[in-house]
């Protein structure tokens, strides 16, 4: 007997990533109207060298392939474009105040760890792959508290992952 699953020829794999991603910009909006109530915060990881990805050279150089950054207690103009499928960001790092541009199909993982919750995602294939990436806006700035630790930390996921039999 076969008890290989039959091969769909609906998408729903895809499907069912694009509404888990659609969770997490949802919460990225709700804070972009609202900020973060309570304890809340998010860690975000993303693919660098997506395309479309904007980060600082000196960000991009230590981190090549994917970063996380965390949005708490000191970040600002956080925007959500559903219709450029993109999210922009300002932080601080080493002091030195930053805008990052992320397309959702970058999103690597979500988190909220005073809700215990996370997802992790497959990065997309950008169909865009030919377009140029923003500029990256350097803005001159007062020293501010790092937001991103200096040294990477690695957030185990696997609490949140669903176990397969």
């Amino acid at each position: 007997m076969n008890d290989t699953p039959p091969q769909s020829l609906l998408p729903y794999e895809a499907w069912a990533a694009r509404a888990l991603r659609a969770v997490a910009l949802d919460a990225l909006e709700h804070a972009a109207r609202e900020g973060l109530p309570g304890e809340h915060h998010f860690y975000i990881s993303f693919r660098t060298d997506h395309p479309g990805t904007s980060v600082p050279g000196h960000l991009k150089a230590r981190y090549p392939h994917e970063m996380t950054i965390v949005l708490q207690h000191r970040f600002w103009d956080l925007e959500v474009d559903r219709v450029a499928q993109r999210f922009s960001v300002g932080l601080s790092f080493s002091g030195v105040a930053s805008i990052l541009s992320v397309p959702f199909a970058a999103l690597t993982a979500f988190q909220d760890p005073h809700a215990q919750f996370g997802l992790r995602f497959e990065p997309e294939v950008d169909t865009f792959a030919e377009e140029e990436p923003a500029p990256v806006q350097e803005i001159e700035a007062e020293p501010v508290a790092e937001t991103v630790p200096s040294q990477p930390q690695v957030v185990s996921l696997d609490a949140f992952r669903r176990k397969r039999d």
